[in-house]
């Protein structure tokens, strides 16, 4: 069973090198990498040309956008199954091997999920589910992320990523690409299955939170509002995803924690927007009226 990794990456260079030395160390050495360079330069050449002679690696070139990435790389990749990690991710030694064992023992399986796992000091992206299970349009916002999927070839290339989706899509909608791709599929009846005892290393946040803080939260908050939209999730399931982040903000900001109540605010605020504006009805400065002032810059 061969992989083919598909990572796309702007902008890294020492993150890029970390996955890399923890794919040259795995357990399974039946993969290729495409490196999807969307660089205005070549400054992953140097950190490319340290591993070509330890395993099958190319370089290829696409427009800037998560979702165009990986379009660009499924149109050619070969392996049997397809991996998506993100530049600033790596693996444990034994992963690849770990996830074909599963695939192997599970040929109905048309993929794997796995859990973010981030070191000690530095905050996860999501809450993750503890308990395993075949991904549903229920529960898949906590059991899958872009660099935890492993997805047999002759189904994830018979679906595209939304281009209009995912970080430098040149819209607002900041994220939700990897959920939209999965929820085509499971629409199909075709079987993910998420096991948190299967790892992806991420880097984390870490530090205080600053407007870029607050601004990423928006666009990946719009994100998932616009797929709760465009996959017609019920009002009682966009409230819940509403009034999660609208009641963190609340008891942060009763606790006096005004950083962390901006933060949860924003995440609502984006939600809130991301479901209401679609592609027809798109205004560049549309935007949810804020509880705590956006003029604040903590840092």
């Amino acid at each position: 069973m061969r992989y083919s990794i598909l990572l796309a990456t702007l902008g890294r260079t020492k993150e890029l090198h970390q996955f890399l030395a923890s794919l040259a160390v795995q357990t399974w050495k039946d993969f290729e990498v495409l490196i999807i360079d969307q660089n205005s330069d070549d400054r992953v050449e140097g950190v490319v040309a340290q591993y070509t002679d330890q395993f099958r690696i190319r370089r290829m070139r696409s427009a800037r956008g998560h979702s165009r990435a990986f379009n660009t790389g499924l149109a050619v990749v070969s392996g049997d199954i397809v991996a998506f990690p993100d530049d600033d991710c790596w693996y444990d030694s034994n992963l690849l091997e770990r996830v074909t064992a599963l695939l192997e023992k599970h040929p109905a399986w048309s993929g794997v999920t796995g859990r973010e796992v981030v070191e000690l000091g530095y905050t996860s992206g999501g809450r993750w589910d503890p308990s395993a299970g075949a991904l549903t349009r229920t529960n898949i916002f906590r059991r899958a992320i872009t660099f935890s999927m492993f997805l047999r070839r002759n189904v994830a290339q018979k679906y595209m990523f939304d281009e209009t989706l995912g970080v430098g899509a040149g819209t607002p909608w900041g994220a939700g690409e990897e959920t939209d791709y999965l929820l085509c599929m499971i629409k199909d009846r075709h079987i993910i299955f998420y096991d948190p005892s299967i790892p992806i290393w991420h880097q984390g946040r870490s530090g205080p939170y600053s407007t870029e803080t607050y601004e990423k939260a928006r666009r990946y908050g719009m994100g998932m509002g616009r797929v709760l939209r465009k996959h017609c999730f019920p009002l009682r399931s966009v409230a819940h995803h509403l009034i999660r982040p609208a009641g963190g903000a609340l008891l942060s900001l009763a606790a006096g924690n005004v950083s962390k109540a901006r933060y949860h605010w924003s995440i609502f605020a984006g939600r809130a927007d991301g479901w209401f504006l679609t592609p027809e009805n798109m205004q560049p400065e549309r935007h949810t009226t804020a509880l705590i002032s956006h003029g604040e810059d903590v840092r």
